[in-house]
């Protein structure tokens, strides 16, 4: 018998439009096993409180694995869990800071996402990525703004292209860009 292809989708979405809180209930709707893969770090007492209020959002049947820079590794690793430990559904939260990481570590954004890609297409289980969208507000005034902006965008369409679904929110609401909402 053939297994099915597990359905991956992509939320976007500005800061604070709900992006996260929508991913959250769609993968608590797949089942009671979720793993939430975080690449945020606590640089400062701001981000600690921003971590540990996303901790407390999520309540139980969260399994954290908090990964800034090696997310395909990560990725690969908690979706192919076997047996009991195998979660329904993993949440990455989120690319933008991920892709954040990576170019303050001077790694290979292009190669990274390859590598990510790579192991989104090799996932057993349902992957909801979450992402912001940069490219609906002002031209960044630095270089490196304007670099990561286009980062962000290619990052974006990349990830895109390679899932099922894709959905923006705004103001909590869920658009659907493509394939449906998930269930």
């Amino acid at each position: 018998m053939a297994q099915t292809k597990a359905r991956h989708a992509l939320v976007l979405g500005g800061a604070r439009s709900g992006k996260t809180s929508c991913a959250q209930g769609w993968a608590e709707a797949l089942g009671p096993a979720r793993v939430y893969l975080a690449t945020g770090q606590a640089f400062d007492a701001e981000m600690e409180d921003r971590i540990a209020r996303h901790k407390a959002e999520r309540g139980e049947g969260w399994s954290t694995v908090e990964e800034p820079l090696d997310l395909p590794a990560a990725l690969a690793l908690a979706a192919a869990a076997p047996g009991p430990a195998a979660p329904d559904v993993l949440l990455v939260d989120c690319l933008t800071l991920w892709l954040s990481n990576l170019m303050h570590h001077d790694r290979d954004p292009e190669a990274e996402t390859a590598a990510l890609l790579a192991a989104l297409a090799q996932a057993p289980r349902p992957v909801i990525l979450v992402s912001n969208e940069l490219g609906l507000g002002l031209v960044p005034e630095t270089p490196l703004g304007r670099a990561f902006r286009d980062a962000q965008g290619r990052l974006n369409q990349a990830a895109a292209a390679a899932v099922d679904d894709v959905i923006f929110v705004a103001a909590g609401l869920p658009l659907v860009l493509k394939g449906a909402l998930p269930a």
